[in-house]
């Protein structure tokens, strides 16, 4: 072995393009992404937090507050998905009143 770390994902395809990010604790960011390591510390430029419910922390909400240009430290990354290709659907999985 070479003793290089490299990482699972191949996020040299996702840059200069919208990502979305989510990180431990529950917060959820989009923007641009710029660049990345091997350690998955990402940049992310234009960045949008979504902010979450006062009720319940669990749930993100309409309401966003502009970051800029930030970095998301590696080890607080859970997921990261392009924004291009991707919306949200109602969960089948609920049921009406009805049945």
């Amino acid at each position: 072995m070479s003793g290089r770390k490299e990482t699972v994902l191949d996020l040299a395809k996702f840059v200069d393009k919208g990502v979305q990010v989510k990180l431990t604790g529950g917060r959820q960011v989009t923007g641009t992404l710029k660049g990345y390591d091997q350690l998955l510390n990402l940049v992310l430029d234009e960045a949008v937090e979504f902010l979450r419910d006062s009720d319940d922390p669990l749930k993100t909400t309409d309401q966003t507050r502009s970051l800029g240009l930030i970095v998301c430290r590696g080890t607080a990354v859970m997921l990261v998905s392009p924004t291009d290709g991707t919306d949200e659907i109602a969960n089948p999985f609920i049921q009406s009143d009805g049945a």
